[in-house]
């Protein structure tokens, strides 16, 4: 199975955010990671509902969104209704994660839950069937650009051994062409890169050297 390459818009240049987002696109490219902060949760701020609305109408990349968060319940309408194609949410920031996954199935956008690296593997077991994704934090999530923690891939064959067969793993934290080698040989199936893809001298080469 090809990889699905998610770049993370958070290493963009939010100047020219509708060049770089067409960069990654004509890379090929299937998924565009938008991260969602709201310095609570994660000790950083990064954008929010406009934005979004804003990235549907320039690209038809799948838009991954991805909700690091408090109160993720509270903003499920308004990023569904901007043209999400997947909301993901933290495990962590959950009230009620059966309900969290109710709510966001009810606007007919796939659903993804995300642990954070100390979390344990197995919170996400009894929801797999239910889920579309599940993401494997490889870094603390917050900021790009930091380095990628070996032990939290180890998480991913013991949920890939639990998993539906059309449930997507994707990691995302420090992901280069080597670590995503190590990513996708435990059995991940989608791969975000920020840094690695847009600091990059080559964007296509970068993209595809993860697929």
């Amino acid at each position: 199975m090809t990889n699905i390459v998610s770049p993370s818009i958070l290493s963009a240049d939010f100047a020219n955010l509708e060049h770089d987002i067409k960069r990654v696109e004509d890379a090929g490219a299937q998924w565009l990671h938008i991260d969602v902060m709201d310095g609570h949760f994660v000790p950083n701020i990064t954008i929010g509902v406009p934005v979004v609305a804003s990235i549907r109408k320039i690209t038809k990349l799948c838009l991954d969104v991805h909700l690091m968060i408090e109160n993720p319940e509270k903003y499920i309408e308004p990023f569904a209704n901007a043209g999400a194609d997947i909301l993901t949410f933290h495990y962590e920031a959950a009230k009620d994660v059966t309900e969290l996954i109710k709510l966001i199935k009810s606007y007919n956008v796939k659903v993804g839950m995300s642990i954070k690296p100390k979390t344990p593997y197995d919170v996400v077991l009894p929801y797999l069937n239910d889920l579309n994704l599940v993401l494997v934090m490889t870094v603390e999530p917050g900021f790009g650009g930091q380095k990628f923690m070996a032990d939290c891939a180890e998480k991913i064959p013991l949920i890939k051994e639990k998993a539906h067969k059309d449930l997507i793993i994707q990691v995302d934290g420090g992901i280069n062409a080597e670590t995503a080698r190590i990513c996708t040989s435990f059995g991940a199936n989608s791969l975000v890169a920020g840094n690695y893809i847009y600091k990059s001298d080559d964007i296509a080469s970068a993209v595809k050297s993860l697929f």
